[in-house]
């Protein structure tokens, strides 16, 4: 008897070690994203090129740029939240400080939220309702003069409601 007790502790300890290890690899582990080419058009009449990775779904959402640890310059995420609404993000797991820009449903920035800070629980809000949200890398709303007004356009952006 004190030999399958001792035996049941030790399939425990193993599996208790195999979660431990294997937990934290699996979560930094990249959700898939499809791509698109994304415009940024300023009030100025620059147009500003970014490709970046749709999240549409509630599970890429939720995901987002988690545990990222780099991105190119001219890259980001567009968070497409189907309906206009009131929308709330932190930065919880999220490696990279980020620029975010959140957008009404006709693709116009109403407002900016610049260099969001690494692994930070506060609660960032969109400040009224808005469809989409623009991640980019911080410092880039500064660098290229990114404004509220500003327009992004991207196949997102203008698909067809149903």
């Amino acid at each position: 008897m004190r030999g399958l007790i001792r035996l049941h502790a030790i399939r425990s300890a193993i599996t208790a070690l195999f979660f431990m290890v294997a937990l934290p690899a699996l979560a930094e582990e990249q959700m898939r994203f499809d791509k698109e080419p994304l415009l940024i058009q300023t009030a100025a009449g620059k147009l500003l090129h970014f490709t970046v990775e749709i999240a549409s779904t509630p599970d890429q959402r939720a995901y987002g740029l988690m545990f990222r640890k780099a991105m190119a310059d001219d890259a980001g995420m567009i968070f497409d939240f189907d309906e206009p609404r009131r929308v709330t993000m932190w930065m919880e797991n999220t490696i990279l400080p980020l620029d975010m820009l959140f957008a009404d449903d006709t693709g116009a920035i109403r407002h900016i939220k610049e260099k969001a800070v690494p692994y930070s629980r506060d609660i960032i809000d969109s400040m009224g309702k808005v469809k989409y949200v623009v991640e980019l890398n911080a410092g880039i709303v500064a660098k290229l003069g990114i404004k509220p007004g500003d327009r992004i356009v991207s196949a997102t952006t203008t698909k067809q409601t149903k």
